[in-house]
């Protein structure tokens, strides 16, 4: 799924050139990543109060509009840059929902530092969940096909993970968020993870 360093190169410089194509050949493998990080931040910290889709959303238009500013040569610098946008996206709908407008960095800079902290529990669990050809992939393919993957697991599997293994919650506090009892939610963590390494392994022998 990765594409070399020419390619991102060509197709940015195409995307910078006007070509929206290009663009959304550049964004369109980072979204389900955004949506799983903004994804984990509203519901951990705001309990759903607003549409982290709508957040995602934003921070897309907003990557397309600041395009031309963004400086990085490669994918890992892009994909920086998109997850600053998304803690600024974050932090608005925060002020939105508290009722203030005083723009606060203190804020967005823990934000920020979250979003990295989620990524990398992305990348973790792909690489505990699958075998060698896993390990091989830099932390940026990880993040990526992590998110990807789970996106394509039943409800109750994508549900369970991302709660036990990106929330970090109890298998009693996951119990709770999904009504069922501590021993179903731990068989059902169980068999989401054996699914997740079936994924893993299919697409990255594929």
């Amino acid at each position: 799924m990765d594409k070399p360093a020419n390619d991102f190169s060509r197709l940015a410089e195409a995307f910078r050139g006007g070509d929206h194509q290009a663009g959304d050949a550049l964004l369109r493998p980072f979204q389900p990543w955004l949506k799983m990080l903004a994804r984990v931040q509203v519901e951990s910290r705001f309990h759903a109060k607003f549409d982290s889709s709508d957040i995602v959303q934003q921070t897309m238009l907003e990557a397309v509009r600041a395009f031309p500013a963004f400086r990085g040569r490669t994918e890992a610098e892009f994909a920086a840059w998109l997850r600053q946008i998304l803690a600024r996206a974050l932090a608005h709908e925060i002020r939105r929902y508290r009722g203030t407008q005083k723009r606060d960095l203190a804020r967005e800079f823990p934000l920020d530092q979250e979003l990295t902290d989620t990524s990398r529990r992305l990348g973790d669990l792909l690489a505990a969940s699958a075998t060698s050809p896993a390990q091989k992939l830099v932390n940026r393919e990880r993040h990526l096909l992590l998110a990807e993957l789970l996106e394509r697991l039943p409800d109750d599997f994508r549900e369970v993970l991302i709660l036990r293994n990106l929330e970090g919650l109890s298998h009693e506090e996951v119990a709770r968020r999904m009504g069922r009892s501590p021993g179903a939610v731990r068989m059902l963590w169980v068999r989401a993870l054996a699914r997740l390494r079936e994924e893993a392994q299919g697409r990255l022998s594929s």
